[in-house]
């Protein structure tokens, strides 16, 4: 099904503006159709698109018009044609066409010069001059692709409401789930972030008539980020201000907490800042939280438990998609029930653990450093509308054991004993009783993972995180070294999942 849009554009900045938008909306394997007289808009909108996909305002970008194609090597390849002086349209191949829409996304303006051989999935954008001044363009293409450029241009919408309606965008990034980030420049403002998080229909019921996100208690809206947010902030933890959001669309604008990083450039832990981290996290788990989170005069966030459903629903990611990866055979009926008999022993030994604040990815890609505070401070918190109230060394196995980054094993060991040094001496702290929970969430974690990466691979065709299965393996057998795991270690070992020495060698 296609649709269309149509756009008043005022002035040439209004033109720049809309390609800044579009830069936002475009994905690989996007062709934008160009079309309308000479002195349009096409340009315009084709230069402001590369350079805000470059982030640089002076990016040369001369007109193709005589050498048809210019190629830029940016966020996402581009490749600009202009077809003007195309001699037949068969010449096209030549360009090279289809490998550059392959490799990322095509502007081609005068697209009628490539008769049919053009993909049909395009998207149009015909310039008109309007009557009453300026010009109109309006937009085509299917509805999932015009999906993507309302979605920018609602954001501009909201940011215009915001009295930002200037602003400068640009693509911060996306991350395994549907979020995207943007960074915001105004004139008169500290740079900040938009959260573009729009709420995401329900999948299909897979259990007691609910879609797997309500059931492991994923966040569906911003809601709980807001509320999470505020809670952190209250309690002296450097989450970011919530400067401004359209609740219901899913738009936020928040407080930029920087881009300091706890790994350095070849992406190892600076030890310090591991620690620090450490630090804070055992701060948190003294700290009481309110479970019921007023967000809104209409709105409370109420902070769900990690519970066995939720806990059992992850762990079957290792049966139903790592293990039949691993030996391409499902797991048998025996195997299953073995495997959940075991998980439900060891959820019952989670009972009479500490429980607290769980933020759920405490790890390196969601710790931002902060040179210039002191003590908490330091420690940015991002990406915690996840959080739910459950054992609260499952936050300690995320950075110890951090999935992106290998953790070499003498500082895993100094970051436990920092934590455990900490909590000692907050008095009340059973060691005994949280190194099991430990053992326990680190195993779930990791069978969780293990299955997530090739459900990413296979499912969603993001095959960059298969990477860090050697990695969270070797953490399986880590989790493997405490008594309490012996039953599910044995389960491990007879059904072939575990690591090896070559896998050990590649993390």
């Amino acid at each position: 099904m296609t649709g269309t849009l149509s756009l008043s554009l005022a002035s040439d900045a209004d033109t720049a503006k809309l390609g800044e938008d579009l830069a936002l909306a475009v994905r690989r394997g996007d062709c934008l159709a160009l079309s309308g007289d000479l002195g349009a808009g096409k340009s315009t909108l084709a230069r402001a698109l590369l350079r805000a996909m470059a982030d640089d305002d002076d990016l040369e970008v001369p007109s193709p018009t005589f050498t048809l194609v210019q190629t830029y090597d940016l966020r996402l390849p581009v490749a600009h044609f202009d077809l003007y002086r195309l001699g037949d349209p068969s010449e096209l191949d030549e360009l090279g066409f289809e490998e550059a829409l392959e490799a990322g996304v095509c502007l081609v303006e005068w697209p009628d010069k490539a008769a049919d051989l053009l993909p049909a999935d395009l998207i149009t954008l015909t310039f008109d001059f309007d009557p009453g001044g300026g010009r109109r363009v309006t937009i085509g293409g299917s509805e999932q692709r015009l999906a993507r450029v309302r979605r920018v241009l609602a954001i501009r919408q909201f940011l215009d409401n915001q009295g930002l309606g200037d602003a400068q965008r640009r693509h911060l990034t996306g991350d395994a789930s549907t979020r995207a980030y943007e960074y915001i420049r105004a004139a008169g403002h500290d740079r900040m972030v938009l959260m573009d998080a729009p709420r995401q229909p329900n999948g299909p019921p897979i259990r007691d008539g609910k879609p797997y996100s309500q059931i492991a208690h994923l966040a569906e809206d911003v809601y709980p980020f807001v509320a999470l947010a505020k809670s952190l902030r209250a309690k002296g933890f450097a989450a970011p201000e919530v400067l401004g959001g359209d609740y219901e669309q899913g738009i936020l604008l928040i407080e930029d907490l920087g881009t300091g990083m706890v790994i350095d450039d070849a992406g190892r832990p600076i030890p310090e800042r591991y620690r620090a981290s450490v630090a804070c996290l055992a701060h948190l788990h003294q700290m009481p939280f309110e479970r019921d989170i007023p967000v809104t005069d209409h709105h409370v966030h109420r902070i769900p438990d990690y519970d066995r459903t939720a806990m059992k629903m992850e762990v079957e990611l290792l049966l139903d998609w790592h293990l039949p990866w691993k030996r391409n055979a499902p797991a048998t009926t025996d195997e299953r029930q073995q495997y959940l008999a075991i998980w439900d022993g060891l959820i019952d030994q989670l009972s009479t653990v500490e429980k607290t604040l769980v933020l759920r990815d405490f790890h390196s890609p969601n710790i931002i450093w902060r040179a210039a505070e002191e003590g908490m401070e330091r420690i940015g918190l991002i990406d915690f509308q996840d959080a739910m109230i459950g054992p609260s060394a499952y936050d300690l196995v995320s950075i110890v054991q951090d999935a992106r980054v290998t953790v070499e094993r003498p500082l895993v060991d100094q970051l436990m004993q920092d934590y455990l040094d900490a909590r000692r001496m907050g008095g009340g702290f059973d060691e005994a009783s949280f190194l099991k929970s430990w053992a326990i969430m680190s195993a779930q974690r990791a069978c969780k993972l293990n299955g997530l990466w090739v459900r990413l691979m296979q499912r969603d065709k993001k095959p960059a995180y298969m990477k860090h299965m050697p990695r969270t393996l070797w953490h399986l057998s880590v989790a493997f070294e405490h008594e309490a795991l012996a039953p599910l270690r044995e389960w491990c070992a007879r059904v072939g999942i575990g690591h090896t020495e070559s896998t050990l060698q590649e993390r």
